[in-house]
């Protein structure tokens, strides 16, 4: 330890190796570090680690959660042991590898961890293992803590774990780690003057001119470098372009970058900077001579749609946990400025931390991992538990990928998808090639996906093939050649990870294999609009199937009966397709028969109002070959028929009143003896209509015939023998008055009512009973002329009451008439 440069870590050094000496329960200790940024922790914890007993003949893995964090953690090791990275210190991450035998720590991302421990599940030669800024809970992250403490309990009882942050979670941390200590070093922070804006940015589209104009007032007020937040790429050029002529190096700096921009960056210059960055640049990295920050309090996350099972990219607001980070990066070796564009009232409103990635993003990944590992998420150290709708949609995926059975147990393919390293519709699209040509394409496949598209803006045609011809040399003036690098690179290491001999030509149908890691997103042509598609959505894309996808009628695809679309974003209530190849029924029955049913039956034409026999070739709701069949079932037609018929909630039947009645009648008694008597509600009806219905309409094809059917009979068919004479006997149709007359009585409303002229109820003493007195009738009494005169459900009462005061009216009215003193006695 004496030969570590001295920083505000180094005070907590002691308490945190003696924490991680001594074995508890026959188990290794862990530990909670909590650090303020700057303070060294990513840089002196691993090299004073690296000379403890229990950690000689060994590796420290150390996990950073971005690419370009881990680069600068190594190289910064590196030069304080005045060594090249890959020596003592190594590096690996997804398009580098810098590891050698006298490798003693080695930097990792994330995602690389989580596949070490798929393919080295003991993590031999391994003696601890540095979470970094664990506070950003990155879902790999996350996971990659959950599987080292199930190998902790399990294989590996001696091996290390150690969290830290400036910012974390401690209780939590400390609970989930087994009770572990936690180390708290307060530091040497400088301070650090916070300086809200009057006015809030209401659109972020604004932000880049406030960012601008933000970073000119503060060159000039204070002294140091600018490190400037925005949310992204797009951010940093049109902020950049509205910089020119100030006195300073404008610089951006995002993971996207080739690594020697991000150098420029981060290293020291002679000039004063601004750099411009996402929110890389909120933890581990160091760029040097920074005293002003200017934070736009947006950030870049993935967000899931649970409408369309799409994830996108939206711009957040950052929570005050990130705002502190940020402003930390300003104090870390003299006195320093934060600068926030929004205003102390919108501050004490933002969110106290970001929302894990865990309870925000598609799980498909995590559920093969945790397959493949031999676990259940739901049984895992996880801090936050998966979500058990995002688990089961996750789940639900990974079977249409072939990577978990029925019973959800890893197949075969989860396997071998589990191996490869990235997401699993990317893997089972790179697993499906047959031989070295296609396995080339693959890779060039996925890694146009996993990076940024080269064609940018959003008339960009959709073609993938044209990325495809892009990366072998075509021209095309408005690509993007930093992306066009990274794809390049990436395509190297997925070759690597396939076995693709040098000098292997890419070769095969882009559709097909498209077609394996996407089967949702098969899109058949709607019709003869060019342009409009709908997408299988199939069980695990989290949407309905039939879902609509658009493409400008002018696009190259626009024509194609079926695509393979690999790039959806979402558009309102529908998706726009960004990148597709096309694809043919042929081959796609050649190549997933399985995925394919073949059928016949009868289905509604609406168009023409009527049901036909056709024999069709499905792929989930996508129909992709249709003819009709010259001759039918008339059971299969009968059917069709009642369901069209019941998708139109029954209005083509003839309802009379006479059936309207009928039916409120059997809802009654169903209302009063469930079990007793069949539902007769709309959902009921619909839900049952082959039964009820379809033996009805033998010989008929056409919904117009249905209006001949005697809907009265069609009821009394759903009643046993006895149920329909019990029925007239509980709730008849009609009371027989005494006068020889019945009227009848109408059950359709909130309470049965009869109506009669007043003449033709004397003599009724009292309203019968229905169902045995559950139900109240009421009489409403009619005038000579038939108008509403009285409403009543105790007409005894009615008789001995009120009747005087409507006798003495009605007397007045219709002085022919009799109108007796006592109605209930007169005949």
């Amino acid at each position: 330890m004496d030969a570590l440069p001295p920083l505000p870590v180094t005070e907590a050094l002691p308490r945190l190796l003696d924490a991680l000496r001594v074995m508890r329960d026959d188990r290794a200790p862990n530990a909670v570090l909590v650090a303020p940024p700057g303070a060294g922790k990513t840089t002196l914890v691993p090299l004073a680690l690296r000379h403890e007993p229990w950690a000689q003949g060994q590796k420290i893995v150390v996990l950073e959660p971005r690419r370009v964090a881990a680069r600068a953690a190594a190289r910064r090791m590196a030069d304080l042991l005045g060594e090249k990275v890959g020596q003592t210190v190594g590096l690996a991450t997804r398009l580098e590898r810098a590891v050698s035998a006298a490798t003693r720590i080695e930097v990792v991302t994330e995602g690389l961890l989580v596949r070490r421990l798929q393919t080295d599940p003991g993590l031999e030669g391994t003696a601890a293992v540095l979470f970094d800024e664990a506070h950003e809970r990155n879902l790999d992250t996350d996971l990659a803590l959950a599987l080292c403490l199930d190998l902790q309990r399990g294989l590996r009882p001696e091996l290390r774990l150690l969290a830290m942050s400036a910012t974390i979670e401690t209780e939590g941390f400390s609970r989930l780690m087994g009770g572990a200590p936690v180390i708290e070093s307060l530091g040497r922070a400088w301070p650090v003057a916070v300086h809200h804006r009057p006015r809030d940015i209401q659109d972020p589209r604004d932000l880049p001119e406030a960012m601008a104009s933000a970073i000119r007032g503060a060159l000039v007020e204070h002294p140091g470098d600018v490190l400037a937040f925005l949310p992204g790429w797009g951010e940093i050029r049109r902020t950049a372009e509205r910089l020119g002529g100030v006195k300073a190096d404008v610089l951006p700096l995002h993971g996207e970058l080739p690594p020697a921009e991000q150098d420029r960056a981060l290293n020291p210059s002679p000039n004063r900077k601004v750099v411009l960055a996402t929110s890389i640049a909120e933890t581990s990295l160091t760029v040097p001579g920074v005293r002003i920050v200017v934070d736009g309090g947006f950030r870049r996350a993935p967000r899931l749609d649970p409408a369309t099972g799409l994830a996108r990219l939206a711009t957040l607001r950052i929570s005050r946990a990130s705002a502190e980070q940020r402003a930390g990066r300003a104090g870390r070796t003299e006195p320093g400025v934060a600068i926030r564009l929004w205003t102390e009232a919108l501050h004490r409103g933002l969110p106290l931390s970001d929302r894990p990635e865990i309870l925000e993003s598609e799980l498909s990944g995590l559920a093969l991992d945790c397959a493949a590992w031999g676990g259940e998420p739901e049984a895992m150290a996880f801090l936050d538990p998966p979500p058990a709708g995002q688990l089961a949609a996750a789940r639900a995926l990974l079977r249409d990928l072939d990577a978990l059975d029925a019973q959800g147990r890893i197949t075969a393919m989860g396997r071998r998808m589990a191996r490869l390293g990235t997401h699993p519709r990317l893997a089972r699209m790179m697993a499906e090639a047959a031989d070295a040509e296609e396995a080339a394409l693959a890779a060039e496949l996925a890694a146009l996906l996993e990076e940024r598209d080269p064609i940018r803006g959003r008339e960009a045609p959709s073609d993938i093939q044209l990325r495809l011809d892009l990366l072998h040399g075509a021209d095309d003036p408005n690509a993007d050649r930093a992306a066009l690098g990274r794809i390049r690179r990436a395509v190297s290491l997925h070759r690597r990870r396939l076995g693709v001999p040098g000098g292997t030509e890419a070769a095969g149908d882009a559709g097909l294999l498209l077609a394996a890691g996407f089967p949702d997103r098969i899109a058949a042509r709607r019709g003869s609009m060019d342009g409009a598609f709908r997408l299988a959505g199939l069980s695990g894309s989290g949407s309905a199937g039939g879902q609509g996808a658009r493409l400008p009628a002018t696009d190259r695809l626009g024509k194609s009966p079926l695509l393979a679309v690999a790039d959806l974003e979402l558009a309102g209530t529908e998706a726009r397709i960004r990148m597709a190849a096309p694809l043919t029924r042929e081959a796609l029955e050649r190549k997933f028969p399985e995925r394919l049913v073949r059928e016949e039956g009868a289905s509604f034409d609406a168009r023409a109002g009527a049901v036909v026999a056709r024999r069709r070739l499905r792929l989930g709701p996508l129909v992709l070959e249709e003819s009709t069949l010259p001759h039918a079932d008339p059971a299969a037609l009968a059917t069709a028929l009642a369901e069209a018929a019941a998708g139109r909630a029954f209005r083509d039947l003839d309802w009379t009143e006479a059936a309207r009645q009928f039916r409120a009648r059997i809802a009654r008694m169903h209302a009063l003896e469930p079990e007793g008597w069949p539902d007769v509600s709309d959902a009921a009806l619909a839900a049952t209509a082959a039964e009820w219905l379809a033996p009805w309409l033998s010989g008929m094809t056409r919904l117009a015939q249905l209006r001949g059917l005697d809907v009265v009979a069609l009821l009394r068919g759903l009643l046993p023998h006895a149920a329909k004479k019990a029925l007239d006997a509980a709730l008849p149709p009609r009371l027989a008055l005494p006068n020889g007359r019945a009227a009848p009585i109408d059950y359709a409303g909130e309470v049965p009512r009869l109506e009669a002229r007043a003449q033709w109820l004397f003599g009724l003493s009292t309203l019968p009973p229905l169902a045995g007195g559950r139900i109240p009738l009421q009489v409403a009494l009619l005038s000579p002329a038939g108008r509403p005169i009285a409403v009543t459900a105790d007409l005894p009462g009615f008789w001995r009451g009120a009747w005087a005061d409507v006798r003495k009216d009605m007397r007045g009215r219709y002085p022919r008439h009799d109108w007796p003193e006592d109605p209930a006695r007169a005949g």
